[in-house]
């Protein structure tokens, strides 16, 4: 999809490629909408296309007097019950007179720009609207990093009376994002660097303030994905033995119960029907009834004082 748009009066409004000032937002383009970009504003069609490779990874690189920037962006992929959280390439090319940024998701930081939800932000000021992204791309992992929190903590309460493997496997799965996010981000934090050093930053003040900014929320990011993840993985083992003892717990309470069962079948299986009985009269069979019953009382209440039940 190929959608170009304009700040007018702090509005954003649809324009069009022969405009300058505008931005052009490509979402998983179709061949032909790359080569009418192309074409229209003479970028380079690599540049184009590097974003549409989900293993891309993120970088810098400059060619012609055009600049792309290629940085990891978080989103979310639903699968049951849950939310999982992954990474894939957000690519902005600076060009002279228009940003580009293009995609494979829609559903992504951009429409928070696309419904003027960004204070000051302007598609004339390309490098201002490149940090803002970048901004906005620190802020969005943050985000999901406190919902994987919370999302951690309700499978957490779960587990407390759990004997399955199904929390411990969606534990995984968000352990799993965890590790998708600080690769991601450590990335992002070398293409941060390497813009510190870009001349068009160091020539606006205010650029570079809202730089140091982006750094910091990125490396704050890069720090909460890194607690969660051990906390993470401390849980997991720690909820693997409590699931583990738990079984334990049942197995040992079913072995005592199976020896108290066992006692009256033992007992009756000394009198079969052609063994005369050692307690004559009409209340044998009720003496030694009691005795069983007796016996299976008396190893309960041993087995009971020793935690066995």
């Amino acid at each position: 999809m190929l959608s170009v748009f304009k700040t007018v009066d702090n509005e954003l409004v649809r324009a069009e490629l022969n405009e300058e000032g505008i931005w052009v937002n490509l979402v998983n383009p179709t061949e032909e909408e790359i080569n009418k970009v192309s074409n229209a504003l003479n970028v380079d069609i690599d540049f184009l296309k590097a974003a549409l490779d989900e293993e891309e990874r993120a970088r810098i690189d400059s060619e012609n007097g055009q600049t792309l920037i290629i940085v990891d962006i978080p989103i979310i992929e639903k699968e049951e019950d849950m939310n999982l959280y992954t990474t894939i390439p957000l690519s902005i090319i600076v060009l002279k007179h228009a940003i580009i940024t293009v995609c494979l998701r829609h559903d992504t930081l951009l429409n928070d720009f696309i419904n003027n939800k960004v204070k000051t932000f302007l598609t004339q000021y390309k490098t201002r609207f490149v940090l803002q992204i970048l901004y906005k791309n620190a802020a969005r992992y943050l985000q999901h990093l406190r919902n994987i929190d919370k999302t951690s903590g309700e499978i957490e309460k779960a587990l407390h009376k759990s004997m399955k493997n199904k929390e411990l496997i969606q534990l995984l799965k968000l352990q799993k994002s965890l590790v998708y996010f600080s690769t991601a981000l450590k990335s992002n934090e070398i293409v941060l660097e390497k813009l510190m050093k870009f001349e068009h930053i160091k020539s606006y003040p205010e650029d570079a303030d809202l730089l140091q900014d982006v750094i910091i929320e990125n490396k704050q990011a890069i720090e909460m994905a890194s607690i969660y993840t051990n906390i993470l993985s401390g849980t997991m083992d720690a909820f693997a033995s409590v699931i583990s003892n738990n079984l334990n717990i049942v197995m040992k309470f079913l072995t005592s119960v199976t020896i108290v069962m066992a006692i009256p079948t033992m007992i009756s299986s000394f009198f079969g029907m052609n063994v005369e009985l050692p307690i004559g009269g009409a209340f044998g069979f009720w003496i030694i009834f009691g005795i069983a019953l007796a016996t299976s009382l008396i190893t309960g209440f041993i087995l009971y004082k020793k935690k066995m039940f």
